[in-house]
């Protein structure tokens, strides 16, 4: 069984493996554009805005959007000086505007770069994506007016404001929607909460409709992968080891192909909006001792994109292999899925602490963030004053 997963239904799909290992120039992304998967930079810096390297990934690699998160800029921000002119300078009165002001900044700069990319493609690609602030993930009605407040701020037509997928954070999903706000939802870690999201984009779009206004907003739904494994690793045979968070991706696929093709999302498109599409995030391989493009290769899937770190994406690009593309009906995924239920994992238990686990993390990195501008900014004024 371990062995069909890997090879995924080798003989599906209309691309055969002879095909899918063609050479393409020593650059392995082109197999994945193919067949119709788009690829995204989980990085944003000042760095790679100015050194060219955003630039080199869009003509060389094929990257037609980027997303954010406290993490990232945290580590953008900390590491350097690139950040601190600009932290000198601002005028803004509290140090989340600071923050705020150099992200947009950022984000900005990377969507106007992508800006051909939005013009020629018939995928709407292009986007930046930037995360409304962590600590409001469990109140819905402040989620909503920062929403609101940062989609206006933008400026920018390609611009996803980031709402974590927590209870909460349907509704503030849905209204966000509904008022013409384009919307990745992110930290979705099983089938159940990206069908929430799914829901909640259909719900919005059904009002728009009903309401006489435009069904086209665009939105994405980001299902975190690595951090399954991540959790469980130590806790099962070594048979199990790293094959959770690829089968998790694999069963909610199932579910967005059969949304895709229901009569309900078929109603919308008739209307004219853009069917939600699925992203793959957390693709980064955590384990060492495993392949540092397995979560690329088993999730190589027509209509979804997929968010990579700058050293997973350069590792692709030079060695990755696609033997076929992920089977429509998600594969072994549920056969596997039922191993590691037969190992004692509570697989929907695990989905709630991971979610709650991932708006932890990036609070935790958001008050690092806050910090470190702090920290230069006195730093600044020290220096001036001396």
């Amino acid at each position: 069984m371990r062995g069909t997963l890997r090879a995924e239904s080798a003989v599906s799909g209309t691309l055969g493996a002879t095909a899918m290992r063609r050479e393409t120039s020593g650059n392995h992304t082109r197999e994945l554009i193919g067949l119709g998967q788009a690829l995204w930079l989980d990085n944003i810096s000042r760095t790679i805005l100015d050194d060219g390297t955003l630039a080199r990934y869009v003509h060389d690699f094929h990257i037609s959007g980027l997303t954010s998160n406290p993490s990232i800029f945290e580590k953008a921000i900390g590491q350097g000086t690139r950040y601190d002119e600009a932290i000198r300078h601002s005028t803004a009165k509290s140090i989340e505007a600071i923050y705020l002001e150099l992200a947009l900044d950022d984000l900005r700069q990377a969507a106007r770069l992508f800006g051909p990319v939005q013009r020629s493609s018939h995928h709407a690609e292009g986007w930046v994506s930037l995360e409304v602030s962590p600590l409001l993930a469990d109140d819905s009605s402040k989620t909503i007016a920062a929403v609101a407040d940062l989609h206006c701020r933008a400026v920018c037509k390609n611009f996803f404001i980031k709402i974590p997928g927590t209870p909460a954070g349907m509704r503030a999903i849905e209204e966000s929607l509904f008022a013409g706000i384009p919307i990745n939802v992110t930290l979705l870690f099983s089938r159940e909460q990206y069908r929430a999201a799914a829901e909640a984009w259909m719900r919005a779009i059904e009002r728009r409709i009903q309401a006489g206004l435009d069904p086209h907003v665009e939105s994405v739904a980001s299902l975190f992968v690595s951090r399954w494994d991540l959790a469980v690793n130590d806790r099962v045979s070594a048979s199990l080891r790293n094959y959770l968070g690829i089968a998790v991706a694999r069963h909610t696929y199932r579910a967005y192909r059969d949304l895709l093709e229901s009569p309900r999302t078929q109603a919308l498109i008739k209307h004219g909006a853009r069917p939600q599409r699925l992203l793959w995030a957390s693709t980064g391989t955590k384990d060492p001792g495993a392949s540092d493009t397995l979560y690329v290769e088993a999730l190589a899937a027509p209509d979804t994109i997929n968010t990579l770190p700058d050293k997973t994406l350069q590792a692709f690009a030079d060695h990755g292999t696609i033997v076929a593309p992920l089977a429509r009906d998600g594969g072994d995924a549920d056969r596997v899925l039922a191993e590691f239920a037969y190992a004692h994992i509570d697989l929907d238990a695990l989905a709630q602490k991971l979610q709650r686990d991932g708006v932890a993390a990036f609070v935790k990195s958001w008050h690092a963030l806050l910090n470190e501008i702090e920290n230069k900014r006195v730093q600044r004024r020290r220096a001036i004053a001396s």
